[in-house]
């Protein structure tokens, strides 16, 4: 498989971001970086602030109006190896479904080992693959929308900051340690972000960085090691994890972070089963599978220039664990949930989405919409027409482009309408989505509202129509 798939997930009632894709790994000479793997990104919940979280540049008025935080939102990471192997009957206790009181705002998700078989490519292609069928058929209900996109990491800006999110697959076994370490540099050489207005990974607010790691545990047997496990007396072996030695000599790899590793070592087990390892290689565990966050360097003091405020975006680690129940894979899966104490820098969405008036299925329905200053449009953009629940950015009813349809344009406003013979003949509940050529992403998402049918308006006495009560 040349390169990975970004599976990028957002909702209609949680419209905080706009992304961009970073591209595919695969040239990185000898690596499993982008093995048939999948990045998922999902992003949840309800609307922290008046429902504007689409990133625009504040000015100075706004940001001394705008200075306090948010409310935490939360991030759900998720790391698995999965072998080749199809979806499990139950992914609650990895997603946290399972949990009365959910706190999970957003669920990023990355998979390795997919499936590689020609036949399983070339049914891909045609049709969604198992994976991104299940989690689909899990999150739709709760209002994710899916886009799919080549690469295995991507760039987004949250309430105004960036993030990167990568999900890597590094070469495997015990004495390829200085190739894996070579790949991580090498990743984050490659992100070249050139012409699109985007700074230097290192540069980035936050990266969160995941996936097999395969680093290996020196120097201790096997015996000792188990042993080890078997008393979870997990910080004896610590020392020797090959990351953590890795960080006592590389400056820029001890700039990333780690939660402790409080649960056993994630590879090898054997498949179907909570056991290690036990064919005839009986693979020394251990913790190749991780989940690691570097924020920005803050510029140092210079006497000389008044030191402006920075500004306040800090992750704090909700948990880190692995999930033994699922026995799919060799691999067990790694979750780590992030809260994230922020400042935000945005104030109002790219684009406002406006359904006018009463809308029924016998006129043509006319739609307002506004552009930030700062929003470069197209003629290729376009509005879709969506039932609440969606599942990917394909599955609208109807759509238009927005500059074959226009009926009006003054002061940033702008109205579009619908053709009635597009309209469809449902009582479901609907939304509009404003997809930005440019951009390559939805960028305004109305709130939901209804059709409705011709029955709806009957003729008054005077001959004018009027809403049924």
């Amino acid at each position: 498989m040349a390169g990975g798939i970004i599976k990028f997930l957002t909702t209609h009632a949680f419209s905080c971001l706009t992304w961009k894709p970073l591209g595919s790994l695969a040239n990185v000479s000898s690596t499993r970086a982008a093995k048939c793997g999948q990045l998922w990104w999902a992003c949840m919940g309800e609307p922290k602030q008046d429902g504007n979280f689409l990133p625009q540049d504040r000015s100075e008025d706004d940001k001394l109006r705008f200075s306090a935080p948010l409310p935490m939102p939360s991030i759900h990471v998720a790391t698995w190896n999965v072998a080749s192997a199809a979806p499990p009957l139950d992914l609650s206790d990895l997603l946290q479904l399972n949990k009365e009181n959910l706190s999970v705002d957003m669920y990023v998700i990355g998979l390795q080992e997919m499936n590689c078989g020609i036949m399983s490519l070339l049914s891909d292609a045609a049709f969604e693959d198992p994976w991104s069928n299940f989690f689909m058929d899990v999150l739709s209900p709760l209002s994710f929308v899916k886009g799919n996109k080549g690469g295995i990491n991507i760039c987004l800006k949250l309430y105004g900051y960036y993030v990167s999110i990568i999900n890597c697959h590094l070469p495997p076994h015990m004495a390829n340690n200085d190739q894996r370490l070579e790949h991580f540099d090498r990743i984050l050489e490659m992100q070249d972000f050139e012409g699109q207005n985007i700074p230097n990974i290192l540069d980035h607010d936050l990266i969160l960085w995941f996936g097999d790691m395969n680093f290996r545990i020196e120097d201790f047997g096997l015996h000792f090691v188990r042993e080890s496990i078997k008393n979870r007396r997990y910080k004896d072996l610590w020392e020797k994890d090959q990351l953590n030695i890795a960080k006592r000599h590389d400056p820029l790899l001890r700039e990333f972070q780690e939660g402790p590793l409080l649960f056993p070592p994630t590879y090898k087990f054997d498949k179907n089963s909570n056991n290690y390892d036990t064919s005839e290689k009986k693979r020394k565990p251990a913790w190749t599978d991780r989940i690691l966050w570097r924020l920005k360097r803050q510029p140092r003091a210079n006497p000389h220039t008044p030191r402006l405020p920075a500004p306040h975006f800090q992750p704090s680690l909700r948990s880190y664990v692995s999930h033994m129940m699922y026995s799919i894979s060799d691999h067990k899966p790694v979750t780590g949930t992030f809260d994230l104490e922020l400042m935000p820098l945005v104030t109002a969405p790219l684009i406002t989405l406006i359904p006018e008036g009463l809308w029924t299925m016998e006129n043509d329905m006319l739609i307002s919409y506004s552009l930030t200053p700062d929003f470069l449009s197209s003629p290729w953009d376009w509005i879709g027409l969506y039932k609440v629940g969606l599942r990917h950015i394909n599955d609208y009813l109807s759509y238009v482009w927005v500059k074959d349809n226009q009926v009006s344009f003054n002061d940033g406003l702008s109205q579009v309408y619908f053709n009635v013979s597009d309209i469809p003949e449902t009582e479901d509940q609907f939304l509009l989505c404003y997809y930005s050529n440019n951009l390559h992403s939805v960028v305004g998402i109305s709130k939901p509202f209804k059709i409705q049918p011709a029955s709806f308006l009957a003729e008054d006495p005077l001959g004018e129509a009027q809403p049924h009560i």
